[in-house]
């Protein structure tokens, strides 16, 4: 008799993925902090950057890369998963 397994963990089985994304999304954290060096009160534009930068480094998880899978195996209601 076959075992059961059990379900995957979200992000169970993707550590470089998981990495990569992590690594990127820092550069881009510290890249706005980085930015804000250069701010001075006649020139804004660092402002600017380090305010993209930093909305960029937080929507790109949050939107693009999460959740995504969250409908998979559900019915069209979202409630229950789909047995058929």
């Amino acid at each position: 008799m076959p075992r059961p397994t059990h379900p995957t963990h979200s992000g169970e089985g993707f550590l470089v993925g998981n990495l990569l994304v992590f690594i990127i999304m820092l550069a881009l954290f510290l890249g706005s902090i980085y930015s804000l060096t250069f701010m001075t009160l006649t020139n804004v534009w660092p402002c600017a950057l380090s305010l993209f930068l930093f909305a960029l480094a937080f929507w790109v998880p949050q939107t693009i890369l999460g959740r995504s899978d969250t409908m998979m195996g559900r019915d069209a209601s979202g409630g229950g998963l789909n047995r058929s």
